[in-house]
């Protein structure tokens, strides 16, 4: 099954609306709550809705493709690639989120992409504290190739991205992936743990983090909203990588997400293998969403 393949069968639920051919008041109201269910959420399926009803054709006009084309037209703008500045060594990319969401299985994800690309990566195991997490990114780290830079259980994890960025450094590489632990966004002790990852980095750095990427799951539905405001009031969140769309049918959540942030959406996972994460694209993304064959 290709990538596509899982992220239409994740979305497939949000497919049946579309049987309706014609703008109707019963459809529209049928559209309005399918999206509503699928956690495009309210105030976005509002702005939708106008959007659609200004846009439409004069003429008949099938719904699935007035909601098509609305969909692109605000998805566009956030599917942006997360790109390398090749002048920036190591460009460092700090990963964070909540707890769960799979941040170490997307770092261990985006190493295969840029090892594959031909770049020189580390990881840092910056999740200090639970139970398994070293060795899971340290099985992404021989799977890639890629050197990982740990401590022991329990070590000060600022420490930790201190030391692992001027190892990083001194070996020229490429790239810098930092792990950290997971936090509830509304957990201020954690959070301030993080901040202190950030003002370390940029003692080391004053350019970095180069890349803070926010990974969300997309089974949180409406969540996901707080979370991003939190972290980014917190971190600088400069990106977003959804995960778990090959398990849901509430992936509209990436709608609500471009309608409130500006934020890019970098990528998408829809499984557990090291291939099963994807630069966001809004026209493959809306189709999926809408149960395109």
């Amino acid at each position: 099954m290709s990538w596509l393949d899982k992220l239409k069968s994740g979305l497939k639920k949000t497919a049946g609306l579309f049987t309706a051919r014609t703008f109707d008041a019963a459809s529209v109201e049928e559209l309005e709550e399918a999206l509503i269910r699928a956690d495009v959420g309210l105030t976005a399926t509002r702005r939708i809705m106008q959007d659609i009803q200004s846009k439409k054709s004069r003429e008949s006009d099938e719904i699935r493709a007035a909601v098509g084309r609305v969909l692109v037209e605000k998805m566009q703008p956030v599917a942006r690639p997360l790109t390398i500045d090749a002048a920036r060594k190591p460009y460092v990319i700090l990963v964070v989120g909540v707890n769960g969401v799979g941040k170490t299985t997307t770092i261990g994800k985006l190493a295969r992409q840029y090892r594959d690309q031909g770049l020189k990566v580390s990881l840092v195991a910056g999740d200090t504290f639970r139970a398994g997490a070293v060795e899971q990114l340290q099985l992404w780290g021989d799977k890639t190739g890629c050197r990982v830079h740990a401590g022991k259980p329990g070590a000060d994890a600022a420490g930790l991205v201190f030391d692992a960025l001027a190892a990083s450094r001194k070996a020229g590489d490429d790239v810098l992936l930092i792990d950290t632990a997971g936090r509830l966004h509304n957990r201020a002790d954690l959070m301030d743990e993080l901040k202190k990852i950030v003002r370390v980095i940029q003692k080391a750095d004053a350019s970095a983090p180069h890349a803070v990427e926010l990974v969300l799951d997309a089974t949180t539905g409406q969540n996901a909203l707080t979370q991003v405001k939190i972290f980014q009031e917190m971190v600088g969140v400069t990106g977003l990588i959804m995960t778990k769309l090959d398990g849901t049918a509430k992936g509209g959540i990436l709608v609500a997400l471009a309608d409130a942030y500006p934020l890019p959406i970098h990528a998408v996972g829809v499984g557990e293998q090291a291939d099963d994460l994807h630069a966001f694209t809004a026209a493959e993304y809306v189709d999926s969403l809408l149960g395109g064959a």
